[in-house]
Order: structure tokens, then C-alpha cells, then sequence
């Protein structure tokens, strides 16, 4: 949006010094993160208060008042960004309302494909961004406010169709079994497995629900309301669960692709697309690659090769390509603008044009997987909707401050240093993941408790070792019956 030509002179950004100018961009643009904040821990108190499809509610409310507030300012940016934060608000509570609710709902054997489905759909909104402002670059004249108006109106229409079809969905049985609701909680958990109520699946998975929260709340009993945030911050095991969440927030928001996603055009711009229609272009092949490495992501990779796996070869392939545009923007980037460019130099830049699209993949299958499924998967029930909302506002945090420093990072560090600091940041990632973050793929949320009673030190690279064979009751008495029906000529699905 604020690179369009209609939204600069409505709103004065193409006049003033390039500090100026990138302070500005840079606060218009960060809103939306800043509002997030506040929204990813406004979703702790609802989840648990209202539940999560109240919450998503909610949040579809916020998101929607947001953008009408936005595309009704006229000439006023205070209005621009009061919209915008008010919008955040509602955009940060989805980080939290979406994977808790999909991590408790679905099976495990496919709950990282569910919750990566929703990660990818973040890419579905970034694809669908990039070609409504390359649509409206091309078929709306830059002299019309209509340029910039009606891409903004897309996220109305999106909010209001999430709130019509959130009618049609079932609160997670766990949050009503929490609140006491047993018969509600079974009845909606035959209706996600399909199954009927005397099935012994469905009784075993209730039952171990049920065992869980017991647990929980001997363990905490008499404690007051603050007592959920000593637990989470003064148990160990606890403690190592907050600390995956947090840094993989910070390695992941710092290491290059989100900055790429919301700065796309200016990134083309210093590869050499310089028309605005063909940079807008250009972000748009970024979109497709996004969304469809993210689904490829969910439904092939996330949980037959592992979290561990997935991560390791995601953060290798963005820091290779991220190196290599750093290297180019540092020895070919300056000759590529002379008429004279040789044929290599030529053929540099369309490789430095592809590393993008490649680091985009990367991002999809390591960070942006792992962010979000292992920060739902992890917690125990009473601390899940807490601890979530604190490191998804940790990751508003980063990502406002990303989106905030970016500009004024190019500027000083030039193109070259500022991928270079990705690429860092990456290598980092690589031994962090190595030491510290578990395999959780087929392991039951209940199970996961047994994950983290290793010593620190452990979790991460003997993970594996340690619960290989460790199954869950259900698995137990789910293998049983199916070997019973099997004896019995009965229908096994």
C-alpha cells in the first residue's frame, strides 16, 4: 500500500528527506505489529474466559472495525494508524486462537499438517495481498484513493466470512472439560472423530483429558490467580518449554523472510525491477511461492520427516540463498545498473531473484512450521492459551521491531549488511535447534509431559532416544481394538 503512487500523495510520503520518508513507512507499516502485541495476550484472557471460538469471534470484529476505520481517513494518518493498530489487535489474537484451538482438536498423527495448514493460510493472505495491489496498480489509475482503498476492503471481506462460517464450528472438548461441561465435551468430540460417545477411543481420550487436568490442578492447588504465571515461569520443565518459544521467536522474526514478506517491493527494487507494476509483480510470484511451500510443508513434510528435520533443512536452504544475495548486492549490484552489464552479471541477478523465492521455501518449511506448532503442541492444558500468548506477543514484539528497523537498516547498512546479519542469524539458528529443541511428531499432547521431565540438557538431542516406544493410554487401547475387529471380520476404519 504505501508504495502505490495514490497512497504517497494522499498522504504527503513522497515529500521530505529519505529519513523522513522511512520513519514514516516504517510506523504506518509497523501498526498493525504494535496492535499484535497487545491482541496475542488479549487472547489468554478470552481463550480461557470465553473459549477459543468465542475468541476467533472476537478477533474477526476487531480485525474488520480495523480496516473500515482505515479505508474511511482521509489525508490523516493519525486515522491510518489508529485503524491499523485496532486491526492488530484482532490480527495478533489469531496467532493464538488458531493453533490452540487446531492442537486440541486434532489427531496427532496429523496434527501438524492441521496446524501447518493454518500457517500456510497466513501465505494465502500474503498471495492474495500482493495481487490485489498488483491488480489494483494496473486497472486503477494512480490518481484515485480507489488504488489503495480497495485492496484494504479485501480484509473486510475476509473477517466477515471467518465470523459467519465460526457459527458452524465446535469448541474444543478439552477447554469444556476445563470448565466442567463433560456432556458438551463429549458430544462435540464424537462429532470431530466421528465416532460414536460409547467407542472406546472416544472414552479413552476423554479419560486421559480428564487424568491430565487432575494433575495440573493437585499440583497447583491453592494457588491464586497469578498462579498459572508462576507455574509457567518457576517450573523447570516448564520454564524450557517458555524458552523454545521465545527464541525460536527471536531467531526466526530476525533472520530475514518477514522483513522479505513485508518489504518485498523495495528488495526487487535493489535486485533490478524497477517499473512499480513489475516489482508488484514480483512480489506476487513471491506469494505463490510462499503459499504453495507452505502447504507442500503441511501436507507432505511436517510430520513424516520430523520438526527437527523439517527445521534443519528450512534454516539451511534460507541462510544459503540469503548468503548469496549478500554476496551479490556487495560485488555485482553496483555494475548491474550500468547499460554495459555483461551477460554474467545478468544472469547473477536472476539468481539473486530466485534466492529469494528459494529462502522464501526455506522460511516456509523450517521457521514458520516450527513457530507455530511447536508453541501450541508443548504446554500442558491450563498453561496452553498462556503460554502461547506470551511468545506470540514476544513474536509481535520482534516483528514490530523488524518492520520498525528495516528501512533505516538498509539505508545504513546498505543491502549487502543487512542480509549478511540474516545470514548470521541463521547460523545460529542451526546450533541452537541442534542443541535444544525436542522431536514431538506422533506424540500425544498428554504424553508430552513425559517429553519434558528429561534433564535440559538432553531434550533436545536425546529426545528421541529417551521416548522411543512411550505411547499414550489411547494408543494402547486403539491397537487393541483394531486387532480385535481385525479377529472379528469387522471394518476397520
Amino acid at each position: 500500500m504505501v508504495t502505490m503512487k495514490s497512497f504517497k500523495t494522499e498522504f504527503h510520503l513522497d515529500k521530505g528527506s529519505k529519513d523522513h520518508i522511512a520513519n514514516q513507512v516504517s510506523t504506518i507499516t509497523s501498526m498493525v505489529q504494535l496492535g499484535s502485541i497487545g491482541g496475542s495476550l488479549l487472547a489468554f484472557i478470552l481463550c480461557d474466559k470465553i473459549g477459543r471460538v468465542r475468541s476467533l469471534q472476537a478477533l474477526t470484529l476487531l480485525w474488520a472495525v480495523g480496516f473500515v476505520i482505515v479505508i474511511t481517513s482521509y489525508n490523516s494518518i493519525s486515522q491510518i494508524l489508529g485503524g491499523r493498530f485496532i486491526a492488530g489487535l484482532g490480527i495478533g489474537m489469531t496467532t493464538v486462537v488458531g493453533p490452540t484451538y487446531l492442537v486440541e482438536v486434532a489427531p496427532k498423527a496429523i496434527r501438524g499438517m492441521l496446524t501447518n495448514i493454518f500457517a500456510g493460510a497466513v501465505y494465502l493472505g500474503v498471495m492474495i495481498a500482493y495481487f490485489s495491489n498488483w491488480g489494483s496498480s494496473i486497472h486503477i489509475s494512480n490518481s484515485s484513493r480507489a488504488q489503495w482503498v480497495v485492496p484494504q476492503s479485501v480484509h473486510i471481506i475476509f473477517a466477515g466470512f471467518i465470523f459467519i462460517l465460526s457459527w458452524t464450528v465446535p469448541e474444543t472438548p478439552r477447554w469444556l472439560i476445563m470448565k466442567g461441561r463433560d456432556e458438551q465435551a463429549l458430544a462435540n468430540l464424537c462429532k470431530l472423530r466421528q465416532l460414536p460417545a460409547d467407542h472406546p477411543l472416544i472414552q479413552i481420550e476423554i479419560i486421559e483429558v480428564k487424568e491430565q487436568l487432575e494433575r495440573e490442578k493437585e499440583g497447583t492447588h491453592g494457588t491464586s490467580r497469578w498462579g498459572k504465571v508462576r507455574e509457567l515461569f518457576f517450573i523447570p520443565a516448564n520454564r524450557y518449554r517458555l524458552m523454545l518459544g521465545v527464541m525460536s521467536q527471536l531467531l526466526g522474526q530476525w533472520s530475514g523472510a518477514s522483513s522479505i514478506t513485508i518489504y518485498a517491493v523495495e528488495f526487487f527494487a535493489a535486485l533490478g525491477k524497477t517499473g512499480e507494476s513489475e516489482k508488484l509483480f514480483a512480489t506476487c510470484i513471491l506469494g505463490i511461492v510462499k503459499f504453495f511451500s507452505a502447504y507442500i510443508c503441511a501436507f507432505f513434510l511436517i510430520d513424516f520427516l520430523g520438526r527437527r528435520r523439517c527445521l534443519y533443512t528450512g534454516i539451511t536452504l534460507q541462510a544459503v540463498s540469503l548468503c548469496y544475495i549478500a554476496v551479490y548486492l556487495a560485488i555485482v549490484s553496483s555494475s548491474a545498473q550500468s547499460p554495459t552489464i555483461c551477460d554474467s552479471a545478468k544472469r547473477a541477478g536472476g539468481g539473486a531473484i530466485a534466492a529469494i523465492y528459494i529462502s522464501g521455501f526455506g522460511w516456509a518449511m523450517g521457521w514458520n512450521c516450527f513457530q507455530y506448532l511447536l508453541n501450541a503442541e508443548i504446554y500442558p492444558l491450563r498453561l496452553r492459551a498462556l503460554g502461547s500468548s506470551i511468545v506470540m506477543s514476544f513474536h509481535f514484539i520482534n516483528q514490530f521491531g523488524n518492520t520498525k528497523a528495516v528501512p533505516s537498516m538498509l539505508l545504513a547498512m546498505s543491502g549487502f549488511g543487512f542480509f549478511l546479519f540474516c545470514t548470521i542469524v541463521c547460523a545460529l539458528g542451526l546450533v541452537w535447534v541442534w542443541f535444544f529443541v525436542p522431536e514431538t511428531a506422533g506424540k500425544s499432547l498428554e504424553a508430552m509431559d513425559d517429553l519434558f521431565q528429561l534433564p535440559w540438557h538432553q531434550i533436545g538431542r536425546h529426545s528421541e532416544a529417551f521416548t522411543a516406544g512411550q505411547g499414550s493410554l489411547s494408543e494402547a487401547v486403539g491397537m487393541d481394538y483394531l486387532e480385535k475387529a481385525e479377529q472379528d471380520g469387522e471394518p476397520t476404519k
